[in-house]
């Protein structure tokens, strides 16, 4: 395959750059045809035995004799999907075609490149500088220099052939320059520029979900298939990031041991099809870091994707995602929960609700106020504080939690709720955030 020169027309040079793409071959499909296993089957109908007016002289054979009748042909349709050869399976002759066109470049794959520079003139070509390189919109990369060793010759109608290959890193317009500095058959030193634009797609898509539910983070990966031929997952790994474990939930499929011992000495790749076809992967994520010490934002960045495939005839590919970045954890000066509730709430009877107050902060927080306020609706609180209706606690040291014991009794009987449980701050006058509701069982004594 070879690449169009861009640019005007140059003067008149004895050298040229011809550029051709080292790709792998493909199959040779021919078109489809119809292939019969029988010429009967052009004719007969599945059901042909099933009719009654049937003449029995197209069944048998009459030149076996009237004692020895033998059948024409299988009639019963037994061997139709038969193959006696793989071309009757499908299109496919078993021969390979080479490339016939530049093709699609994309993203993590290595373009590889096979350069010629031919001397088409009357005359010798001297002392050639070979200079080979890729420009993108970023940088320029120098794939081949023969500054420090020239070509001593290019005769009239030889060739100077290379390969040069380049990891494709950045999607968009990119130009292979090619230059060549020579003396001519005048002795006079010329310069050949050459450039060979073509422009790099983007093979697939990584689209992501992160959900958060309670301690741990949910990472949900869909891979997408943007190129015209299969890709074969041989890697897709999430490299969390360093305050994270990353472990990836799958389905059981209740393999035998021997298959599973198998799976473990060969991975098999990981199928997504051509043209849209896609993959999810999930990951479970959970924080290494002490609950309380892990601030914003150094907990919005979860990590990235390293991906490596191949096609249907092997040719590699790797990319690498940027960060992920997942929902911002919002981690409170206090946390208050519960610890334990009796399981039996007799109605109108004192009991003990035990909670913990912990300082997530690093400075010393308190003293407190622990009350019952009331909640959004107009109703007032089935579970009230029995007793003095507001709770006074010491200060708390920064990353310390206090047991707090809160006597309480129910006024009304079946489900309710424990709610409005609300801590107050009374040296920095600051109320925080209510307790999240709690459903109780109120039974009679």
């Amino acid at each position: 395959m070879s690449g169009q020169p861009q640019g005007g027309s140059p003067p008149p040079h004895s050298l040229a750059f011809r550029v051709m793409r080292l790709c792998r071959p493909s199959f040779q499909a021919e078109d489809a045809v119809l292939r019969l296993l029988d010429p009967i089957d052009l004719l007969a109908p599945e059901d042909l035995l099933d009719d009654p007016t049937l003449p029995l002289d197209l069944l048998f054979d009459d030149a076996a004799g009237p004692d020895a009748r033998a059948p024409n042909g299988d009639f019963t349709f037994r061997d139709r999907f038969q193959i006696r050869s793989p071309v009757d399976a499908m299109s496919l002759s078993g021969l390979l075609v080479l490339p016939q066109s530049f093709g699609n470049i994309y993203l993590g794959e290595t373009f590889s490149s096979y350069i010629s520079v031919n001397n088409s003139s009357k005359f010798e070509a001297r002392d050639v500088i070979i200079k080979a390189e890729i420009q993108t919109e970023r940088q320029r990369i120098l794939l081949l220099d023969t500054s420090k060793s020239p070509v001593e010759s290019i005769r009239s109608g030889g060739r100077y052939d290379f390969i040069v290959e380049h990891d494709v890193k950045e999607l968009g317009p990119h130009t292979l320059v090619c230059t060549a500095l020579y003396n001519d058959g005048d002795s006079e030193r010329k310069y050949l520029p050459q450039f060979f634009k073509f422009v790099v797609s983007n093979p697939l898509s990584v689209k992501t979900k992160v959900r958060t539910v309670k301690d741990n983070t949910l990472l949900e990966a869909c891979i997408e298939n943007h190129t015209k031929s299969n890709l074969y997952m041989d890697q897709v790994e999430f490299e969390p990031a360093q305050q994270w474990i990353a472990t990836r939930l799958e389905i059981d499929e209740h393999t035998s041991e021997t298959k599973s011992k198998t799976r473990g000495l060969f991975k098999p790749p990981i199928l997504v099809t051509a043209g849209g076809g896609i993959y999810n992967y999930l990951y479970l994520l959970k924080s290494t870091v002490e609950s309380g010490r892990v601030r914003v934002d150094s907990s919005s960045i979860l990590g990235k994707f390293q991906i490596t495939w191949r096609t249907n005839l092997g040719e590699p590919g790797r990319l690498q995602t940027q960060q992920i970045y997942g929902t911002p954890i919002v981690h409170k000066d206090i946390d208050l929960h519960i610890l334990d509730v009796p399981p039996i709430i007799v109605l109108e009877r004192p009991f003990l609700v035990h909670l913990s107050l912990k300082n997530q902060t690093e400075r010393t927080l308190g003293p407190f106020e622990v009350f019952t306020s009331p909640g959004i609706s107009s109703e007032e609180n089935v579970a009230m504080v029995n007793g003095i209706q507001k709770l006074v606690l010491p200060p708390v040291e920064a990353f310390d939690s206090n047991i707090v014991e809160l006597n309480m009794i129910a006024t009304r009987l079946g489900v309710q709720k424990i709610s409005g449980v609300t801590v107050f701050d009374v040296r920095e006058k600051k109320v925080y955030d209510p307790l999240p509701d709690v459903e109780i069982f109120v039974d009679r004594a």
